[in-house]
């Protein structure tokens, strides 16, 4: 009878010792967060209700297990399992932990920061470190669960006999991940580049959606993803539209005849521009910056939020006054202009003699005019 009741004393009870400290811990972590609404990290540390209890179940296992006395031929084995596994479950609470201590401290700045630019800088840098102690702490726990074996102990002191030797053979083998590295390291304490920035690379347009300590993804504004390594970011040059605020300046150029009516035009783009929601009201302009000898450039200006309303800004602005232009003024859009050439006094016909009218069109693909009678 005592065999039976012992391995259920031992394991029943742990088992019930721990769903009644993690379900005691839950409750106060919720009406924590109930009487502290403004602090999100006891609602974040609820997570780590699973890992708590495995750590507090191998523990309780990890000690009692020999009073049990069950498959005593096997207790060494299954005493160095529950050992690996108390090892495994602790590292994953104190990822857990501090994964919502760094998620609590950034929702607190992110809500009372204003500044979308620092936000977004301390978005990445709170990203990579995370990403840097789950992986200090994987390794560590890798590392105690193989100590635990008496064979790798050995092993190990042997390793470090030749650590010189293994550190210059993993550094030159490991050059490219170890640049990786400390190009992710830069980026996210030099304030390069952050996630949600607006870049351009390779000449295509996209947002940062997310950095490692390897790689980085744009997504660009057809749905597609770039992955390339951090260290192009630190080597290669690349344009960072959100570099010193979101806010841009565009452009819409209009090629028209000389007899457009400017003026009027300004006023139409100061109406377009007061009717467009992604318009920021910040400045506006209209002016000619060219002329050739058939048409004449029309420059509109506009500003934006960021880049995705500028260009918002920058179709209305094209499509409405293009359409004004048709249907208000149609002599203002460009068009082939012929009329009658004027001859040099040298070779104007004389009285009674017939004159033939020449016909000039637009200049040709050389540059030239070309002409016919």
């Amino acid at each position: 009878m005592e065999d039976v009741l012992r391995p259920l004393l031992v394991i029943g009870g742990s088992i019930a010792i721990t769903l009644v400290i993690g379900w005691l811990v839950d409750q106060g972590l919720r009406r924590s967060d109930a009487r502290h609404p403004e602090t999100p990290l006891w609602g974040l540390l609820r997570r780590c209700r699973i890992p708590f209890q495995f750590v507090l179940c191998a523990a309780l296992l990890r000690g009692s297990y020999d009073q049990a006395h069950l498959a005593r031929d096997h207790t060494a084995a299954i005493g160095q399992l529950l050992t690996l596994v108390l090892i495994g479950a602790t590292a994953w609470l104190v990822i857990r932990i501090a994964t919502a201590i760094v998620e609590s401290t950034y929702s607190r700045y992110a809500t009372a920061t204003r500044d979308p630019a620092r936000v977004r800088r301390v978005r990445t840098q709170v990203t990579l470190i995370q990403r840097v102690v789950t992986a200090i702490v994987g390794v560590v726990a890798a590392a105690a669960m193989l100590l635990t074996f008496p064979e790798m102990r050995a092993v190990g002191t042997s390793m470090l006999a030749s650590a010189g030797l293994l550190g210059i053979v993993a550094g030159i083998a490991a050059q490219s991940t170890l640049g990786n590295l400390f190009a992710g390291l830069q980026i996210a304490f030099g304030d390069m580049v952050r996630i949600g920035d607006t870049v351009v690379v390779d000449d295509e347009w996209g947002t940062v959606e997310e950095i490692t300590l390897t790689f980085l993804t744009v997504k660009t504004w057809d749905e597609r993803r770039i992955t390339m390594p951090v260290s192009y970011f630190t080597s290669q040059p690349f344009e960072n539209w959100s570099r010193g605020g979101p806010q841009m300046t565009g452009t819409v150029f209009f090629q028209l005849d000389h007899t457009a009516p400017v003026e009027a035009m300004r006023e139409k783009a100061h109406e377009i521009v007061q009717d467009c929601p992604a318009w920021d009201g910040r400045d506006w302009t209209l002016v000619v910056t060219d002329t050739g000898p058939t048409t004449m450039e029309v420059r509109a200006l506009v500003t934006a939020r960021d880049a995705d309303s500028l260009w918002t800004v920058r179709c209305e602005v094209r499509e409405r006054m293009i359409a004004w232009l048709r249907d208000e003024h149609p002599y203002a859009l460009p068009r082939v202009s012929t009329a009658p050439a004027v001859l040099p006094p040298q070779d104007a016909p004389r009285d009674g003699e017939p004159q033939d009218d020449v016909l000039f069109e637009s200049p040709g693909p050389n540059g030239r005019a070309r002409r016919r009678r």
